[in-house]
């Protein structure tokens, strides 16, 4: 039986946050070696969007994948839950 916690988006979140987070370690480099402020704004902002639209399409999932099955008084719990996040 398959664990319920992992989607099928699951791998494409995955590999989404890898690449923000490849971003953010060029951000971290950009601050340390004194880059304008304007190009670290700019690619913090990307990071901010990439991690965003990661957390989006997780919450999205996760409420499809929840609807798709008999929901409990739990699953309809944890669905007010997460969708605080969106």
């Amino acid at each position: 039986m398959s664990d319920p916690h992992v989607h099928s988006n699951h791998p494409a979140l995955i590999a989404r946050l890898k690449r923000a987070d490849g971003h953010l370690r060029s951000v971290i480099e950009m601050l340390e070696t004194g880059k304008p402020c304007l190009d670290i704004a700019q690619q913090l902002h990307a990071v901010e969007k990439a991690v965003t639209n990661a957390k989006r399409a997780l919450i999205h999932d996760h409420v499809d994948h929840c609807l798709d099955t008999e929901a409990s008084d739990t699953d309809r719990a944890e669905l007010k839950l997460i969708s605080r996040y969106l």
